[in-house]
């Protein structure tokens, strides 16, 4: 299969120098002549990589409060962000495929030296806020599970760079089927709290409309910011846009094309798998504590607690302590990956794996292990609410250049975003910056 670039780079200032994670470019055989559901399993993969970014720690955090705190009102924030999260991803996938570069190589060719440090610093800053809710998530279900020192539990996080260069070893396959597993743990797991938790169903159904008091009422505000950040991730929108590099399609004008339908196809189920969990999150906090009368449960520990005597089920908090360890187990490998193409993308300086791992994790570390042994349980679940808010503010910074590059006829030629989706991608990146915009604003005053 030609490997050939179908792409002039008409738009583009200069050639890319190197593909986007070299030593797995194109490594995926596609087979060509096949039927529909083989090439749509060659194209699985990626997708499941950049859902685990919807579904970590930070997530459970929001997730827990909003639910406790507001029952079932803040699922229609779920429901928008998983829209905002599919649009996005479908853009950066297609930059990858049709520009053939990640967004961090199309902002280097675009920008000047200064606006590059500035978008790396930016995505530096995000990748480490996201490692801390991973560190913390970690953490606090190594406590629940085995009684470890939360600080115990941070340090022991840091190891888990040996996995990761395991699974980097082994072939991109591998990486990519380990996610999958612990995506279907984490599944099975809220799938069995959901059941004992016994929601009632038409409350759920109401919760999916859009209240005014989401707006209006600052506490559930905050925490709907955070659902947005921890919902639509700044760094899985650079992570996308290499990963799906990883195919062995045809890089021909009609081979992109396929390549943009099956990697679309992969990356919207595997967000409603997220959807999914995110919301199985939020209801089990909303049936099990506020319908109930625990209106003040917006910690991971407290709910870890509650569980059980309050369904009644005696595995209830153990399985959520194990979905909790799978869920920052899986993130870890996500943002190594966009750590590593972050760096390469902007800078063109390449590091060994275990060294980024080991830079990403000490930014993450520091904060832990301090917060961890001077303010315990509830400075830990703050950070992890306060991880997510940053996050967001993040976001615009990757959105806007995506939104951008992909409208570009110049770039995208005839791929570039028709005038429907054009009008949407912008709206969805210009809500986003109002909002954090306002939560800044408020936050100030």
């Amino acid at each position: 299969m030609s490997l050939k670039s179908g792409n002039n780079f008409k738009g583009w200032r200069k050639e890319r120098r190197e593909p986007s994670l070299p030593e797995s470019f194109a490594s995926i055989h596609v087979p060509e002549g096949a039927g529909f559901l083989r090439k749509l399993f060659a194209f699985v993969g990626p997708g499941l990589l950049v859902a685990v970014g919807y579904m970590d720690p930070g997530n459970w955090a929001t997730d827990i409060a909003g639910g406790s705190n507001f029952g079932y009102s803040l699922l229609s924030v779920i429901l928008i962000s998983n829209f905002f999260a599919v649009i996005l991803q479908h853009l950066s996938l297609k930059l990858g495929i049709v520009a053939e570069r990640d967004l961090a190589q199309a902002c280097r060719d675009h920008y000047g030296k200064g606006a590059n440090i500035m978008l790396w610093i930016l995505a530096e800053i995000a990748i480490a806020a996201c490692d801390l809710a991973e560190v913390i998530g970690s953490a606090i279900a190594l406590n629940l599970l085995f009684g470890l020192p939360l600080v115990w539990g941070v340090l022991i996080t840091s190891l888990d760079v040996l996995i990761i260069l395991f699974l980097q070893h082994k072939g991109f396959r591998i990486i990519e089927a380990f996610i999958a597993v612990l995506i279907f743990t984490i599944m099975g797991c809220f799938i069995y709290e959901i059941i004992m938790s016994k929601p009632e169903v038409f409350l759920i159904l109401e919760g999916f409309i859009p209240e005014k008091e989401i707006v209006t009422n600052g506490k559930m505000f905050y925490l709907a910011i955070g659902i947005l950040g921890a919902t639509v991730m700044p760094h899985n929108l650079y992570l996308h846009s290499s990963i799906v590099q990883t195919r062995n399609y045809p890089r021909s004008e009609e081979g992109k094309k396929s390549a943009i339908q099956f990697a679309t196809i992969d990356s919207t189920v595997s967000l409603f798998l997220a959807f999914f969990i995110n919301a199985a999150i939020l209801i089990t906090s909303a049936a099990a504590f506020h319908y109930k009368g625990y209106h003040g449960v917006g910690e991971i520990f407290d709910a870890y607690k509650l569980l059980t005597p309050v369904l009644g089920a005696t595995l209830a908090s153990s399985i959520f302590a194990l979905a909790l360890l799978a869920s920052g187990q899986n993130s870890t490998l996500t943002g190594t990956l966009a750590g590593q193409i972050i760096m390469e993308g902007f800078l063109h300086f390449s590091m060994k794996p275990w060294m980024r791992r080991m830079i990403t994790r000490l930014f993450a570390i520091v904060p832990a292990v301090f917060v961890a042994f001077y303010y315990g349980e509830e400075g830990t679940s703050e950070l992890l609410v306060l991880s997510q808010v940053i996050l967001s503010m993040q976001l615009s910074f990757a959105v806007f250049p995506l939104v951008a590059f992909t409208s570009d006829k110049a770039k995208m030629g005839k791929f570039a975003n028709r005038a429907w989706l054009k009008i949407t991608a912008w709206s969805i990146a210009i809500l986003i910056a109002a909002l954090n915009g306002f939560l800044l604003v408020d936050a100030f005053l």
